[in-house]
């Protein structure tokens, strides 16, 4: 474990430097015991796969009670067995055709069948390790070795917005069309990113526990008319 200094205003704990499930888990304990803490001038926290950033203000923290505290944080380690137990929000997609066009690349370059990817996936509690690169944007562990892929060799210009993607041993849903070089397995008709709720934003937070469930292209237009509430 590493504490680093970034300016006067942020600190950051660092737990590895690689994606490493056990290093997220020790991201969510010290977020979660630096917020039971209720300190004063923490004006946010950014976790990562390794490491968490906390900005502060120093002219209503001193920089020594944020650095004890954190240190203290560190050894907390008890966030993976509760996420372990968490009840997974569930996220439908329908998989494959126009909502997954490398759906049967995938299958074929694990040796299963469209099938066998659908339910492997649906069978995975996937954990929210970052929200990043774009508004709303979560990266989630939790796959299998067997579904861990390299990047696409060209990138679309084009994603999707709602695209769930897999790449680099990880798994990831696109709130937005944009560029993108993972591989589409399909769709969600859930929103993941609403500007107009001030209170929370993006649909899923680092920490939380998902569940894909398979959904058909008629149930997908069922919800995207008549979508479920968070």
């Amino acid at each position: 474990m590493k504490l680093i200094e970034l300016g006067d205003g942020a600190l950051t704990l660092e737990f590895g430097e690689r994606i490493d499930p056990d290093a997220n888990a020790r991201v969510m304990a010290a977020r979660d015991a630096l917020q039971a803490l209720g300190l004063d001038g923490i004006t946010d926290m950014v976790p990562t796969w390794r490491s968490l950033t906390v900005h502060f203000d120093p002219l209503r923290l001193p920089h020594d009670r944020l650095r004890q505290a954190l240190l203290q944080a560190a050894e907390q380690k008890s966030a993976l067995a509760i996420r372990r137990s968490a009840t997974p929000t569930i996220v439908p997609v329908c998989f494959g055709g126009e909502f997954g066009p490398d759906l049967a690349e995938v299958a074929a370059a694990t040796g299963r069948s469209e099938g066998e990817v659908i339910t492997a996936l649906c069978a995975l509690d996937l954990h929210v390790a970052l929200i990043g690169f774009l508004p709303g944007f979560p990266y989630l562990g939790g796959l299998p070795d067997w579904l861990d892929l390299p990047r696409r060799a060209t990138p679309r210009t084009a994603v999707p917005a709602n695209s769930f993607a897999i790449a680099g041993g990880q798994a990831a849903i696109y709130p937005w069309q944009s560029p993108g070089g993972w591989h589409l397995l399909g769709r969600t008709p859930l929103t993941l990113f609403d500007p107009a709720n001030a209170e929370r934003p993006a649909r899923f937070a680092p920490g939380d526990v998902l569940r894909i469930e398979a959904i058909s292209p008629d149930e997908f237009q069922g919800l995207r008319e008549h979508p479920r509430h968070a």
